[in-house]
């Protein structure tokens, strides 16, 4: 067994968001979020779950806190509700504030950095047209301004958007996630609006604080060919990349959107929607990329025999292709064992996923890198006395970190990771079933650390990792 070691100044952090764990969704002048109106829609969520208590971090701010700090963590990163901060005509709603503001002082007071996402998912349903509308994109700048000239004092570090792929096409052509819709040309307008809120928020945020650290956080992914000589099954896999990867890193650093992309769309390509100088804005300068990371796959063409594509059909609900460039692509299972949720765990595929950001993006531009989610769902079904035995899951985080390890001894500029998740909490159209924290809650709320909780503490205040 060999131990592995990150430098002193190496950010260890965990994270939430706040409709997965706030709950008080009618408190102190909150307005409606997409969430909570999909939560309502018929086999929307698995067994009619939804966000309107969560884990009740909203009430139990100090006591999760108190968990932070005895978890050792040198960063905490959690987004802030866009619907708690603005109301519905677009003023400020100080109350909401003062949620956070309490927050950060706790955080600060325990020597633990805040780490603020602006948007991980919950906007507001005052807005009209959610983000198929260009206003909506104007509306975030609002929203963060207000947010950083409360709290900008005690945060530097500031994520605009996380996973936009996700509340773009997942939300607007996949239909898994709210609102709902399955649209492919509304997935890729809405992916536009994403990175123009992104570039605008990062610009108006650059103009008012010179020095604070801005950057976005993406869910990159890798699609390998099933069959890396066969030309159909290498065009699957760049049309997957296409649309995961290249339509958010491009744009950001080069300044254009990947001109196969554009061309594969065709009539779903929301050129209409693409003004004169939108990529001038997407692709301001920030100061880091937070990378999400839970599996890779392998994809292939569709083959004769394979039949017709069948709708996906979930709890009652039609879905559609969440990828409009590649409705007919076949993912391929692998011999490797799966969490919880079903994805492949294989752990060098971060490192791979680094490096290329790196190379590609990040790196010519000085930009630096954190892995700012990862890790996984189980089912923890081992108790003993009364606590969570998670060595799965000890084993996930560990063969991830030895991952980022090795892509920077590879010269990756990596410079933190955030375990996800702090806290079992509202795992979105899975509702509770789904178990991604070091920390479990029973039927009265209250918290309960895992064995990987002790685990990731030791290795926060040694820096090492021993590996497996």
């Amino acid at each position: 067994m060999t131990t592995i070691s990150f430098p002193k100044d190496f950010i260890w952090g965990t994270a939430t968001s706040s409709y997965q764990v706030e709950g008080a969704i009618a408190v102190d002048d909150r307005q409606e979020s997409v969430w909570d109106a999909f939560c309502r829609v018929p086999g929307a969520i698995a067994n009619d779950d939804d966000g309107t208590v969560a884990v009740d971090h909203y009430h139990r701010l100090d006591e999760d806190v108190d968990l932070i700090a005895a978890l050792g963590v040198s960063h905490y990163r959690f987004s802030i509700a866009w619907p708690r901060v603005m109301r519905s005509d677009g003023t400020v709603n100080p109350r909401g504030l003062d949620f956070y503001d309490r927050l950060v002082d706790r955080l600060l007071e325990v020597g633990v950095e805040p780490w603020v996402t602006l948007f991980h998912w919950d906007l507001p349903t005052s807005l009209p047209g959610g983000w198929l509308s260009r206003s909506t994109a104007q509306a975030m700048v609002d929203y963060a301004l207000a947010a950083h000239e409360r709290l900008a004092d005690r945060v530097r570090i500031w994520t605009t958007l996380n996973e936009p792929w996700c509340s773009s096409l997942l939300s607007y052509a996949g239909g898994e996630h709210a609102p709902g819709h399955t649209d492919g040309g509304e997935g890729l307008l809405a992916a536009h609006h994403h990175l123009l809120a992104h570039g605008l928020t990062a610009r108006a945020l650059r103009e008012v604080d010179p020095d604070a650290t801005l950057g976005i956080t993406l869910n990159i992914g890798e699609a390998i060919p099933d069959v890396v000589d066969d030309p159909a099954d290498v065009d699957a896999a760049r049309r997957v990349d296409a649309t995961l990867n290249r339509l958010w890193l491009d744009p950001i650093f080069k300044g254009h959107y990947p001109a196969d992309l554009i061309h594969d769309a065709g009539p779903l390509w929301p050129e209409h929607a693409i003004h004169d100088g939108d990529l001038d804005i997407i692709s301001t300068p920030i100061d880091v990329v937070g990378i999400n990371y839970y599996t890779t796959s392998v994809v292939r063409a569709r083959r004769d025999g394979d039949g017709p594509v069948e709708p996906r059909v979930v709890r009652g609900r039609t879905l559609g292709a969440a990828n409009p460039l590649a409705p007919e692509v076949v993912t391929v299972p692998r011999a490797l064992p799966v969490t919880d949720m079903g994805w492949e765990i294989e752990a060098d595929g971060l490192r791979r996923i680094l490096t290329r950001v790196d190379r590609m993006w990040t790196g010519p531009a000085g930009v630096w890198l954190a892995v700012t989610e990862n890790g996984a769902a189980c089912r923890d079904d081992v108790v003993v006395d009364a606590r969570v035995v998670d060595d799965d899951r000890i084993s996930y985080v560990s063969r991830h970190l030895a991952a980022v390890h090795a892509a920077r001894e590879d010269g990756v500029d990596v410079r933190g990771y955030f375990l996800w998740s702090l806290i079992d909490n509202f795992e979105w159209a899975a509702g509770y079933a789904k178990k991604f924290g070091i920390v479990s809650v029973d039927d009265r709320l209250d918290r309960h650390p895992k064995k990987s909780f002790e685990w990731y503490s030791e290795v926060c205040r040694s820096g090492e990792v021993a590996g497996n």
